[in-house]
């Protein structure tokens, strides 16, 4: 259970993943109905206490339009519940879980880095010995994206790029940023790491002692 469980029904969550994927297209309580597969009954009880509570922003209908639902920036929590959803449900949550479902024998840490004004979420993953196909990882970005209701920016490096980041790397700078957060750790997965150039030397030079030490007591 994350955090915004705590805070948010599911079916709160399920409409702000379709709202904060997409923060200036108004929706209609059909389209939300569709897009979270949620009873029509359910979505307007739901966004009457939405914009009741001052979450969203109704629009009356025009014409023969009907009325639409929009993000409204002024709620006072907005930020703070935006960050919430990206930490947990509209963001993190799925990408991890896809993450160590498809990806858990390549895949030794990830990070979310933020999102844009636009709702794309930048996400950077760092394989180990084992690189992730570029295929596989494109299809599953892809349908996570789809069901998110949100556009994936996908960064794929090595544990040595990781590790050998500079300071003035574009990386480092929004690992280094309030809103970059680590969605998996070291050992949360099976990947395994490329034994180091260090660790090889060394146990080259320890083989060559032994077999100088076997030819010395063969003489």
């Amino acid at each position: 259970m994350s955090a915004a469980d705590f805070l948010l029904s599911p079916s709160v969550q399920k409409l702000l993943q379709v709202l904060y994927g997409n923060p200036e297209e108004p929706f209609t309580t059909n389209e939300l109905a569709q897009k979270t597969r949620l009873d029509a009954a359910e979505v307007e009880g739901t966004l009457a206490h939405l914009v009741g509570s001052g979450m969203l922003s109704r629009h009356a209908a025009k014409e023969e339009l009907p009325e639409t639902f929009t993000l409204d920036r002024g709620f006072v929590f907005h930020r703070e519940l935006r960050r919430i959803a990206l930490k947990s449900f509209a963001a993190a949550e799925p990408v991890r879980a896809m993450l160590r479902a498809r990806f858990k024998d390549s895949v030794v840490r990830a990070f979310v880095l933020g999102e844009d004004a636009n709702g794309i979420v930048e996400v950077l993953v760092v394989h180990g010995a084992a690189t992730p196909d570029e295929a596989a990882m494109t299809a599953a970005c892809r349908k996570l994206s789809k069901a998110i209701h949100r556009h994936l920016q996908v960064h794929v490096i090595s544990n040595a790029r990781f590790e050998g980041l500079a300071p003035r790397d574009a990386l480092a700078a929004k690992l280094g940023a309030e809103t970059a957060f680590e969605i998996i750790a070291p050992g949360d997965t099976k990947a395994r790491l490329k034994p180091e150039r260090a660790g090889l030397l060394h146990s080259a030079k320890k083989t060559l002692a032994a077999l100088s030490r076997s030819a010395r007591r063969g003489e």
